[in-house]
C-alpha cells in the first residue's frame, strides 16, 4: 500500500533510546578488566619465559660441570693408582735398604765382638727373624769362654748360649776346637731395631759362611 504526505510536513524522526550511565560504567570496567588482565598475563608469561630459559641455561653449565668434574675424578682415581703403586715400591726399596745397613751393622757388631778375643775365628753367622745361629774355630775352650764373654759385654747381643763345642782335626798338627752358639740381637724383644729389621720367620744368612785362614781374632 502507498502513503501519500497530504500536509506537506516533514516525518518527525524516531526517537533514539539513551543508553543508561551505570552500563556505560560497567562497559568501561571489564574492557579495563580485561586489558589489565592481558598485560599481567603477558608480564607474567615473559617473566616465566625468561626464568624458564635461565633455568635451562644452568641446567646446561651444571650438566657441563658434571662432566668436566667426572673427568676430573678419573684423573684424580688414576693419580691415587700411580701413588699407590709408587708408594708399595719406595715401602720395598727402604724395607731393602734397612735389610741391607742392617745386615751390615750385624756383621760390624759381630766383628768388633770377635776382634777383641785371641784364637777364634768364624765359619758360619746365619739369621732367622732376630735370632743367630754363630759357628767356629777356637784354638782353646777359654778362647770360647772369653768369645761368650766379649758378646755379653759388648751390648749388642742377648740371649747368649752355647750350644756345642767340641775338638777337631782340622789342622792335624794343632788343637782346634769346633763350637756352636745362639744369640739374639739386643733391644729386639719381639721386635726389631730399625737397623736390624728383618720379616719374621723368614730363614736368611746375613751373609756367606765367614771364614780366616789366620787366627788372632779375624773375621
Amino acid at each position: 500500500m502507498i502513503r501519500i504526505n497530504l500536509l506537506g510536513q516533514a516525518r518527525p524522526k524516531a526517537s533514539k533510546q539513551a543508553v543508561p550511565l551505570e552500563a556505560t560504567v560497567q562497559i568501561l570496567f571489564l574492557t579495563v578488566a580485561v586489558a589489565l588482565a592481558a598485560v599481567v598475563l603477558g608480564v607474567t608469561y615473559f617473566q616465566q619465559k625468561r626464568e624458564l630459559d635461565n633455568t635451562n641455561k644452568k641446567i646446561l653449565a651444571l650438566r657441563a660441570e658434571k662432566q668436566s668434574l667426572q673427568q676430573i675424578k678419573v684423573d684424580v682415581d688414576r693419580f691415587q693408582s700411580e701413588k699407590a703403586v709408587l708408594q708399595q715400591r719406595i715401602d720395598v726399596i727402604e724395607t731393602l735398604q734397612k735389610n741391607r745397613s742392617g745386615a751390615q751393622q750385624l756383621l760390624q757388631m759381630v766383628a768388633d765382638t770377635v776382634v777383641r778375643v785371641d784364637s777364634v775365628w768364624l765359619t758360619s753367622l746365619t739369621r732367622e727373624g732376630d735370632s743367630l745361629t754363630i759357628e767356629g774355630e777356637a784354638g782353646s775352650i777359654d778362647a770360647i769362654a772369653n768369645f761368650l764373654t766379649e758378646m755379653k759385654r759388648s751390648g749388642y747381643f742377648d740371649q747368649i748360649e752355647l750350644k756345642d763345642a767340641k775338638e777337631n782335626d782340622l789342622v792335624p798338627s794343632v788343637q782346634t776346637f769346633q763350637f756352636s752358639m745362639t744369640a739374639s740381637v739386643a733391644g729386639s724383644s719381639g721386635n726389631s731395631s730399625p737397623a736390624t729389621a728383618q720379616p719374621t720367620g723368614s730363614k736368611q744368612p746375613v751373609a756367606a759362611p765367614v771364614s780366616a785362614a789366620t787366627r788372632g781374632g779375624r773375621i
